[in-house]
Protein backbone atom coordinates (compact mmCIF):
# COMPACT_ATOMS: atom_id res chain seq x y z
CA UNK A 1 0.00 0.00 0.00
CA UNK A 2 1.58 3.08 -1.45
CA UNK A 3 1.09 6.20 1.17
CA UNK A 4 -0.09 9.40 -1.23
CA UNK A 5 1.16 11.71 1.01
CA UNK A 6 4.56 10.75 0.84
CA UNK A 7 5.07 10.98 -2.83
CA UNK A 8 6.24 14.10 -4.32
CA UNK A 9 3.53 15.46 -7.30
CA UNK A 10 4.43 17.45 -10.33
CA UNK A 11 2.17 20.29 -9.56
CA UNK A 12 4.38 20.43 -6.27
CA UNK A 13 7.65 19.94 -7.84
CA UNK A 14 6.68 22.85 -10.19
CA UNK A 15 5.28 25.16 -7.73
CA UNK A 16 8.86 25.05 -5.68
CA UNK A 17 9.93 25.30 -8.40
CA UNK A 18 8.75 28.61 -9.77
CA UNK A 19 8.82 29.82 -6.37
CA UNK A 20 12.98 29.31 -5.74
CA UNK A 21 13.25 30.96 -9.27
CA UNK A 22 11.46 33.95 -8.84
CA UNK A 23 13.04 34.02 -4.74
CA UNK A 24 16.33 34.21 -6.66
CA UNK A 25 15.55 37.19 -9.54
CA UNK A 26 13.92 39.38 -6.45
CA UNK A 27 17.49 38.53 -4.81
CA UNK A 28 19.16 39.68 -8.22
CA UNK A 29 16.87 42.69 -8.47
CA UNK A 30 17.28 44.12 -5.62
CA UNK A 31 20.23 43.00 -3.83
CA UNK A 32 22.37 46.10 -3.57
CA UNK A 33 25.09 47.05 -6.33
CA UNK A 34 28.68 47.30 -4.68
CA UNK A 35 29.95 50.20 -6.60
CA UNK A 36 33.51 49.57 -7.84
CA UNK A 37 36.48 51.93 -5.18
CA UNK A 38 38.94 53.26 -8.06
CA UNK A 39 41.91 54.99 -6.39
CA UNK A 40 42.80 58.48 -7.35
CA UNK A 41 45.55 60.49 -6.83
CA UNK A 42 45.13 64.52 -6.61
CA UNK A 43 47.89 66.43 -8.72
CA UNK A 44 48.36 69.82 -10.04
CA UNK A 45 48.04 70.67 -13.49
CA UNK A 46 50.22 73.45 -15.05
CA UNK A 47 47.48 76.32 -14.61
CA UNK A 48 47.22 76.18 -11.00
CA UNK A 49 43.76 73.23 -10.84
CA UNK A 50 43.77 70.45 -8.77
CA UNK A 51 42.56 67.40 -10.43
CA UNK A 52 42.09 64.19 -9.80
CA UNK A 53 43.18 61.49 -11.53
CA UNK A 54 42.71 57.15 -11.88
CA UNK A 55 45.88 55.33 -10.35
CA UNK A 56 44.94 52.76 -13.14
CA UNK A 57 45.98 55.56 -16.09
CA UNK A 58 49.49 56.24 -14.41
CA UNK A 59 52.30 54.43 -15.16
CA UNK A 60 54.83 54.14 -12.57
CA UNK A 61 58.33 55.50 -13.23
CA UNK A 62 60.96 55.29 -10.64
CA UNK A 63 62.93 58.89 -11.73
CA UNK A 64 61.82 61.59 -9.59
CA UNK A 65 62.21 64.86 -10.61
CA UNK A 66 64.68 67.16 -9.38
CA UNK A 67 63.73 70.80 -7.35
CA UNK A 68 65.41 72.91 -10.61
CA UNK A 69 63.13 70.82 -13.20
CA UNK A 70 59.95 71.17 -10.93
CA UNK A 71 60.69 75.42 -10.38
CA UNK A 72 60.77 75.73 -14.18
CA UNK A 73 57.37 73.58 -14.82
CA UNK A 74 55.73 75.95 -12.07
CA UNK A 75 54.52 79.25 -14.09
CA UNK A 76 54.98 82.08 -11.57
Amino acid sequence: MENPQKTPTRKKFLIWGAAVLSSLTFMKIFADKQEEKTETIKMLTQDGKLVEIDKKLLTSSAKKISDEELKKWVKK
